[in-house]
């Protein structure tokens, strides 16, 4: 999760979506905010020190405990916003990230395709984990790092991968930030179609598990966008707009269209 005091917004960063590359993006304008300062230096402290005193969200936190930690006028008054991606391309994706960032994890528990990836991934218990806060984040139904505690949305404006750079546009403009690269990081070097990854028994454990985020951003195992972003994006992913329509409650509120 990145928080801005001074460009008033709060990115609530869902693993394996593109969040990498946007933080990277707006973290190049953090140094300019005088609290985040403060923020540091108490976080190297309580990291030194093994005290932990609650200065910093944690990076893949839902908005929940945004909500619960920041005083409710400042939370009221940030720009809420996150990405999210076709869970099944996603859990490929993550397949990937540890192939390419934690093979020991792969080789310790035997793994050596998606297949088996996402069925550990699913079926772990935590305890046995290496990583346990990213096992629960790529676990974790997107839909739930967006809602309250009365399952409704929260945050001002949903992206998706799949169409990322237009939708990282909008959030420019809405923030009245200046001209702003997008990099690809953790660029993966995988060209296949995430759709041969998978069995007909592992696509619908997949679409089961993630049923919410299926129903509320309205995606599908055969999704062309999240394909075709896959097949020919020699330079990274093309994102579009989400469906979403603007709330009454207040100019500028987006959320999902159900």
């Amino acid at each position: 999760m990145l928080l801005s005091y001074s460009d008033r917004y709060l990115f609530v960063h869902l693993a394996k979506t593109g969040g990498t590359s946007v933080r990277a993006a707006l973290s190049r304008r953090r140094w300019r905010d005088p609290l985040f300062w403060n923020a540091y230096v108490c976080h190297r402290i309580s990291s030194i020190s093994k005290h932990r005193i609650g200065c910093k969200i944690p990076r893949h936190a839902p908005v929940i405990t945004a909500k619960e930690m920041l005083p409710p006028l400042l939370f009221n008054e940030l720009f809420k916003f996150a990405f999210v991606r076709n869970p099944w391309d996603r859990m490929v994706s993550a397949f990937y990230h540890f192939q390419r960032e934690r093979q020991d994890v792969l080789q310790q528990h035997r793994i050596v395709d998606v297949e088996q990836f996402i069925d550990w991934l699913l079926d772990v218990p935590l305890e046995d984990s290496v990583r346990p806060a990213l096992i629960v984040a790529l676990r974790r139904p997107q839909l739930e790092s967006l809602v309250d505690l009365q399952g409704e949305i929260i945050v001002d404006f949903v992206g998706r991968y799949e169409h990322l750079l237009e939708d990282f546009e909008q959030i420019r403009q809405r923030l009245s930030l200046k001209s702003i690269d997008l990099p690809h990081k953790r660029c993966s070097q995988r060209r296949r179609d995430y759709r041969m990854c998978y069995s007909d028994r592992l696509a619908a454990r997949v679409g089961e598990h993630f049923a919410s985020d299926v129903k509320a951003f309205e995606y599908e195992f055969d999704d062309p966008s999240a394909v075709l972003s896959r097949v020919d994006g020699a330079h990274g992913p093309q994102w579009r707009q989400p469906k979403l329509m603007q709330s009454g409650r207040k100019k500028g509120h987006w959320h999902v269209k159900s």
